[in-house]
């Protein structure tokens, strides 16, 4: 009897589904993309995953209206942030150590490495200059910059999400989270995904302060994106699917 029970713990950790916070709903937008990891839309509206393999077997898909995908871009190592494609065309702009996750103001691009002593990187397009922010970061693994400029990262290993300061001591901005991997800033708030293989969370910071959880059950999610919809797409690492969420309709 006890054999079964340890057993079968692992397995409803596994297969526990994914649940809601009252007033929002989920659903299946994409299913069966392998070792998913960023999401990222371009100027139309299409939408590109990375899947996150190693050793030149990492590819760049655009998903179809039906949600399928097809390849625009193969032969990477590890893929994992995105930004919008330019031209079509492929270049180098910096090298860095394990990069987890970019970002633009719109001018200059923002990056951030997930490692022991991980750094957060700042790169002039124009100038191709290349500054070093932060260093010493234990795991720093996402990145977000609001329209207001206020600039945000995470503290893996520490379970905390930070606001960069160009002068002076980074304040925190959560703590006891479990292994908080992605950050994204839009109108409802900051958006903060747990990577962790079980039990993670998606959850919300609003304009308020106050910190909600929307999913959890997830298993390794990575990166959330607003549509122009006003819903968003959230890719699950570990069920190798996007789940598209949104408010329940007044009433529902």
């Amino acid at each position: 009897m006890v054999l079964t029970s340890v057993a079968a713990y692992p397995a409803w950790r596994y297969l526990h589904p994914v649940t809601a916070a009252e007033g929002w709903e989920y659903r299946l937008f994409s299913q069966g993309i392998s070792i998913i990891s960023a999401l990222a839309l371009d100027s139309q509206g299409t939408q590109f995953v990375s899947q996150e393999q190693p050793d030149r077997t990492g590819k760049i898909l655009r998903l179809q209206a039906d949600a399928r995908g097809t390849e625009v871009l193969t032969g990477l190592s590890k893929p994992d942030g995105q930004m919008l494609f330019r031209d079509g065309r492929v270049e180098t702009l910096f090298e860095a150590d394990s990069v987890e996750a970019v970002v633009t103001d719109g001018h200059l691009l923002y990056a951030i490495e997930d490692g022991p002593q991980g750094r957060l990187l700042r790169y002039d397009p124009d100038t191709r200059q290349f500054t070093v922010l932060r260093e010493g970061l234990d795991k720093g693994e996402g990145i977000t910059i609001c329209p207001d400029g206020r600039l945000f990262y995470t503290d893996k290993a520490n379970g905390r999400v930070k606001q960069w300061q160009p002068a002076g001591q980074d304040p925190l901005v959560v703590e006891d989270l479990n292994a908080p991997g992605f950050v994204q800033c839009t109108k409802d708030g900051l958006w903060i995904t747990e990577d962790a293989t079980h039990g993670a969370r998606l959850l919300l910071l609003d304009p308020s302060g106050r910190l909600e959880v929307i999913l959890q059950h997830l298993r390794a999610p990575q990166t959330v994106i607003p549509l122009s919809s006003g819903r968003y797409h959230l890719a699950e690492h570990g069920r190798n699917r996007v789940l598209e969420i949104f408010r329940r309709p007044n009433g529902s």
